[in-house]
């Protein structure tokens, strides 16, 4: 583990970061958590503190070989210490941001972030008892929601179930452990595809399947589930869930492979109706809460238009893929053409992804 050297001092407390506003963050600490992931700290430049929804993320923005690249990474701490906060990263063969954290990101540096953001977070639908499953790296944001529910204290009714490819790739092991002897309510358990290279591995082998959730949790039809891990992961746990009889009204999910969202293909916006009748010179959009106006081309999505007039708009995917744009519409209309980046539910709701949406009429964003 390497840290920085302070350069501070505890003085009042600091103000509250403000998305939109603040966007800097420096290292102050790499801490090695398996062969291949690395907890990464970071305070405020200038000092500030954080407050979000455990299981919330930060959209990095990082200058690699020349160009700028973002990418969301799960907080992996908790809002309950708010000076500080940290992002867990595994390194990813051939990815372009895993690898540079990993060999370049060093205590001291200082770099650019937005949000955070987010929605899955079990803050948006409190329940009595909460099942968290994990693979990987998915482990982030079930862990943040731990870490908070371990500090704040009072009942808690939490079972984890963690999986991974060995017991070296345990991710967070031993905290997992020491959280569950420190909280009765809390209750942790690992699968792993192989117990190499630990022969005595006395946990489950394997995969996760209805036989050992059953076994680990058998009350898991009356909890709710918060799942975060690949994509065939989280697939197979939503088919094993159907097949218990599982109330899916209880299941959420998070994941954030943008390597796989940004190779697939969106649909591009309507270009002809975006443009029909009055709409031929494009249409101004309002940005509420940053108080920034900027004027779309015909056809144009909101994102872009931003991007080109030097407006910093939370975005990854820029294909309608992710959900890291999201905003509520406020005023006027728009032509959205997503690609499973938001819920039906929200955009009844009024909330649109700008990097997929070409305004119909001037607009107004609650952002």
């Amino acid at each position: 583990m390497t840290t920085a050297t302070p350069t501070f001092a505890f003085t009042e407390p600091a103000p509250y970061w403000q998305s939109g506003v603040d966007d800097t963050l420096q290292c102050v600490s790499v801490h090695d958590e398996t062969h291949d992931v690395r907890t990464f700290t970071f305070r405020a430049v200038p000092a500030r503190r954080f407050a979000y929804l455990p299981g919330q993320f930060l959209t990095l923005e990082l200058e690699i070989d020349g160009a700028t690249v973002n990418r969301c990474y799960t907080m992996s701490s908790s809002p309950t210490r708010p000076d500080t906060v940290t992002i867990t990263v595994k390194r990813v063969p051939g990815g372009q941001v895993s690898n540079w954290l990993h060999d370049n990101l060093q205590p001291g540096m200082k770099i650019s972030v937005l949000g955070p953001s987010g929605e899955f977070s079990f803050a948006h639908a409190p329940a009595d008892r909460y099942l968290f499953l994990s693979a990987g790296s998915g482990i982030t944001p079930l862990m943040s929601m731990s870490r908070a529910l371990g500090d704040l204290g009072g009942s808690m009714d939490v079972a984890f179930v963690h999986s991974a490819r060995s017991p070296a790739d345990l991710i967070f092991r031993h905290e997992l452990v020491q959280l569950a002897r420190a909280r009765n309510g809390f209750r942790q358990a690992a699968i792993v595809q192989s117990r190499h290279p630990e022969p005595e591995w006395h946990g489950l082998e394997g995969f996760l399947d209805l036989p050992a959730l059953e076994r680990l949790v058998p009350d898991f039809r009356q909890r709710a589930v918060y799942c975060c891990g690949p994509a065939p992961y989280m697939t197979a746990v939503r088919a094993l869930l159907q097949a218990a009889g599982f109330d899916m009204a209880l299941y959420h999910e998070e994941s954030f492979n943008f390597a796989e969202l940004t190779s697939a293909a969106a649909p591009e916006p309507d270009v002809a109706t975006a443009c029909d009748g009055e709409g031929e010179g494009g249409f101004d959009v309002r940005f509420a809460k940053l108080g920034d106006v900027v004027h779309t081309k015909p056809g144009q999505t909101i994102l872009a238009a931003a991007q080109q007039q030097g407006l910093r708009v939370p975005s990854s995917c820029s294909k309608g893929l992710c959900g890291t744009c999201k905003t509520k519409l406020l005023e006027g209309k728009v032509d959205m053409k997503h690609g499973g980046g938001i819920r039906q539910r929200e955009i009844d709701q009024g909330w649109i992804l700008p990097c997929c949406s070409v305004p119909l009429t001037p607009v107004v964003l609650d952002r």
